[in-house]
């Protein structure tokens, strides 16, 4: 058998799992009923897409992280408690690959739950927003679900971030009860810590108003928002100047899920 064909296994095993699991099933309810509510309490889905977006960017922004951390708290934490790993030295399937493999499968799990509620959001809007939403004065522009898509890509992407940096976290706690503090305050330095320390920075006079786009590129959340701002909501400003540098924000989204995802692998190897 192949290591693509074990990792493979590793990974049906992980969404098998998860389909059985009906807490995962609760999650997605909730999730679709928190973006449902607060589009609908704001009147975005009336509007159109990018009105919609606008109503449901920052509680989508806090809800993510904590979705990646219900779904990957305990995804290494249990199997190493367990000893798998230990187990997985007899076997040939390398330690990158178990690691990757429960990643994906869980990646699997969180695309579900935060992509079909957003997904049938989407759908929503489409079926319910009026003619006149097509054009609005308030953004210039034409409103397409192409935008919408833009958003939902984006906020997949900031998911598997989210996702990887949970996962590190349960290989470094090794037990149920240290991935949950650990992955607590992952979550709270990944939704705030960020931008509290950028904030303070900037009010310390550590950095300036022509840097800060730049610095908050570099952090997963500010990446993500000012992504959402530049490729969705201001697209069709004519004379928007950028959130944060595009090309940057990109990067550092795919170098933190690239540098957790392989520091998990390394740290699981070295257990």
């Amino acid at each position: 058998m192949r290591t693509a064909e074990r990792v493979w296994r590793v990974f049906a095993r992980e969404v098998q799992a998860a389909v059985r699991t009906r807490s995962f099933l609760a999650l997605a309810l909730v999730t679709a009923i928190a973006v449902f509510g607060v589009a609908t309490a704001g009147g975005g889905p009336a509007g159109g897409y990018v009105p919609t977006v606008v109503d449901v960017l920052v509680v989508v922004e806090i809800l993510v992280p904590t979705v990646a951390f219900a779904v990957g708290y305990r995804a290494m934490a249990d199997p190493i408690a367990r000893g798998e790993l230990d187990v997985m030295e007899t076997y040939p399937l390398p330690t990158w690959g178990y690691v990757g493999g429960t990643y994906a499968g869980r990646a699997v799990v969180l695309t579900a739950v935060v992509g079909i509620p957003l997904a049938a959001l989407g759908v929503y809007v489409a079926t319910t927003a009026g003619p006149e939403t097509t054009v609005f004065a308030s953004h210039r522009g034409i409103d397409s679900p192409l935008l919408y898509l833009r958003f939902l890509a984006l906020t997949l992407l900031y998911g598997f971030v989210s996702l990887s940096l949970v996962v590190l976290l349960s290989v470094i706690a090794g037990s149920r009860s240290r991935a949950l503090v650990l992955a607590l305050a992952g979550l709270l330095v990944l939704t705030v810590g960020g931008d509290v320390a950028v904030f303070a920075a900037l009010d310390g006079s550590v950095l300036t108003s022509e840097s800060l786009g730049g610095v908050l590129a570099v952090t997963p959340a500010g990446a993500y928002r000012g992504l959402v701002f530049d490729q969705v909501l201001y697209v069709a400003v004519p004379t928007r100047s950028s959130f944060v540098p595009g090309w940057l924000a990109i990067g550092a989204l795919v170098g933190w899920w690239a540098a957790t995802l392989a520091g998990a692998a390394v740290i699981a190897h070295l257990r």
